[in-house]
């Protein structure tokens, strides 16, 4: 990768940002007139400034960290060593003036594994499907192949990716053949466990069929979204705020393609906004759970998570959020959503 492709304006929006980070997938870019940096901006940074509420039209050199840690050409090879000593995925290397001649990445291989996470991840895979007619009338939405593969292998896969390697499938609709295909798999390095369904249960309820299997947090996802995460960083946020949810949302960017009147109240328009924008964070469907949401649901009751999240938000219980960019999150709810996720698959 060019250094180019990382160096940004302090002036663009941290909505522009997100659209690069997304794009070049290394986390940082670097605020460096002429290559002299001056900033560092991370996507922990752009996250940090979402949750305090601030704004996405905002420019970058606002959040940015200007005491960021560089090292100079000669210690480049102690690149590594600095970043685990300074909890840093990247550390930039600058020549004598200041300017930014490489990037160094932390090397997992050569110190620790990424697969560092290993909890329990839950898939609930026993809905209908109903937006995915006619798909679903022959298999069920967990089996609905995205290029090569079903959509539960591509979730388990980023998973896996991360370290997690027991899975555990709530299925209903056409749960034969569910347990059939991954009956057939060869895949000796994760488990499949399968808890039936007699009733249909929501979004949530079908997790009380998990008592007594599950002793830690845990993830909990829908069959039909695939969330391009670093999902050590989920858990790690999860713990650092004690959260007992974390909610995975998206930020959605929407421009509204008319004029939007507001009025007074005797009926005269109080003012006009042409094509008005609106942010906002949105519900991707997959979690970080606490044990006792399972331990606590009654049995065989039909709820959503959302219910179960509010409930236990109500009771003074902490549910964060961990935003990620809409570029970040993808779900194939829909049959024009299911093709868009297969040509950005594709594309990878």
């Amino acid at each position: 990768m060019l250094i180019d492709d990382l160096i940004i304006s302090g002036d663009i929006t941290v909505l522009d940002a997100m659209a690069k980070l997304n794009e070049k997938g290394k986390r940082i870019l670097f605020i460096a007139p002429d290559f002299k940096i001056q900033a560092v901006l991370t996507d922990g940074d752009v996250r940090r400034h979402i949750l305090h509420g601030g704004r996405l039209d905002a420019p970058v050199k606002d959040m940015a960290n200007y005491n960021f840690i560089s090292l100079p050409v000669n210690q480049k090879s102690q690149a590594n060593t600095c970043m685990v000593k300074n909890s840093i995925s990247a550390v930039p290397i600058v020549d004598s003036s200041g300017r930014v001649v490489d990037v160094a990445f932390f090397d997992e291989s050569s110190i620790m594994s990424k697969k560092e996470l290993d909890i329990p991840v839950v898939i609930m895979a026993g809905g209908l499907g109903t937006r995915l007619y006619p798909y679903t009338k022959i298999l069920p939405k967990a089996l609905i192949p995205v290029g090569e593969k079903p959509i539960v292998e591509h979730i388990i896969d980023r998973f896996k990716n991360f370290g997690c390697s027991d899975f555990k499938m709530i299925v209903n609709h056409k749960k034969n053949m569910i347990k059939a295909y991954f009956g057939e798999q060869c895949k000796k390095d994760y488990t499949v466990s399968f808890a039936d369904e007699e009733v249909f249960l929501g979004t949530g309820g079908g997790l009380s069929l998990l008592k007594g299997q599950i002793h830690t947090p845990f993830f909990l996802t829908n069959c039909d979204v695939l969330i391009e995460a670093d999902y050590n960083d989920i858990y790690k946020f999860h713990t650092k705020n004690k959260n007992f949810i974390t909610v995975v949302c998206a930020l959605k960017h929407v421009t509204i393609p008319y004029g939007v009147f507001s009025m007074k109240e005797d009926g005269e328009i109080d003012k006009v906004v042409e094509k008005p924008t609106m942010n906002f964070l949105t519900n991707t469907g997959m979690y970080l759970v606490d044990k006792r949401v399972i331990d606590e649901l009654e049995e065989n009751k039909a709820v959503s998570f959302p219910e179960i999240m509010e409930s236990y938000r109500r009771k003074g219980f902490k549910v964060g959020v961990y935003p990620v960019s809409e570029d970040s999150w993808m779900d194939m709810g829909q049959l024009e959503e299911l093709e868009a996720m297969r040509r950005k698959l594709e594309n990878q």
